[in-house]
């Protein structure tokens, strides 16, 4: 078989019977594109004789040229179209199944420094309705850690007020209950009976959960992506911040005043404690800094 019969081949199959979007037939065709090319520029044959010796050589070759993402992305490429063609009995094995791939650099999570978020907070103009809402909104995210979906989902009667907690409605249905500090509940108690009201009657329906947008409606994760963007450039701010850089601050600010990670998985609702330790490589990367600039004989080393 041809190469250009076992593409035309596989990419029936991803169109009829995986029914792929157009983008991504393209972006797999593009992939195997690369070894084909890479097969006919060193003499090395058809698609269909490839070994693994030839494999990991291809392998190889991608890492001049690509980071360890990209790479991985076009080895799941050929890997699946080897896995067609083994199921279809065109070749006896798929010669990229065993290959070393590079590790994918884990990106740290983005985070602003406290005085940052403070300044950022305190700029919030909370003279209207929908100010007074945005200034809950991310008093919430920074201040109690939460993903977008459970700030949204929070009801009011999930605060308690009197306690100064909350009931988070987590990811896979797991629920956790999280502290609430006293600016964050005295900011909550003003929206519901200065702003609230007044957005709630935008609406036929009422609704239980607390943060309405300006039609009276529940809030979107889409909708607090777009506060935040007016916000900062009302601000005329140039951080580069998205919802979940709160949550990130949140977990750095904790680590950085000695709170134990065991504590901060708990917070941030992580069923795993290596999901929350990639937060104390910044933890780590901040003590160095301010290490280097406090300590008195650093300086007397350079």
């Amino acid at each position: 078989m041809t190469n250009k019969e076992a593409i035309k081949k596989y990419r029936n199959y991803l169109e009829i019977e995986k029914q792929y979007s157009n983008n991504t037939v393209i972006a797999y065709i593009n992939d195997i594109n690369s070894l084909i090319n890479f097969l006919s520029s060193e003499d090395l044959g058809d698609l269909v004789y490839i070994t693994n010796r030839i494999a990991k050589f291809y392998v190889a070759s991608l890492h001049h040229k690509y980071d360890p993402k990209s790479i991985r992305r076009k080895i799941s490429s050929v890997k699946n179209l080897y896995d067609y063609l083994l199921d279809e009995e065109i070749v006896n094995d798929n010669p990229f199944k065993n290959v070393v791939l590079p590790k994918s650099h884990k990106k740290l999570p983005k985070f602003i420094y406290e005085d940052e978020m403070v300044d950022f907070l305190d700029r919030i103009d909370e003279s209207s309705d929908l100010g007074k809402r945005n200034r809950v909104i991310f008093e919430l995210l920074y201040g109690c850690g939460l993903r977008v979906s459970e700030l949204i989902n929070i009801k009011i009667n999930d605060i308690d007020f009197i306690s100064k907690e909350i009931l988070i409605h987590g990811k896979g249905s797991v629920e956790r209950i999280v502290p609430v500090h006293e600016l964050a509940i005295k900011t909550i108690k003003t929206y519901l009976l200065e702003a609230r009201p007044n957005l709630s009657i935008k609406s036929e329906n009422k609704y239980e959960k607390l943060l309405l947008n300006f039609k009276g409606s529940n809030l979107t994760t889409r909708g607090v992506r777009t506060i935040l963007n007016k916000e900062l450039e009302k601000q005329a701010s140039t951080m580069k911040l998205s919802p979940h850089s709160f949550r990130h601050s949140f977990a750095t600010h904790l680590l950085n005043r000695g709170v134990d990670l065991r504590l901060v998985q708990e917070l941030l609702g992580h069923v795993s404690l290596s999901t929350t330790q990639i937060y104390t490589k910044i933890s780590k990367e901040k003590l160095q800094e301010e290490y280097k600039k406090a300590h008195p004989r650093y300086k007397r080393t350079k």
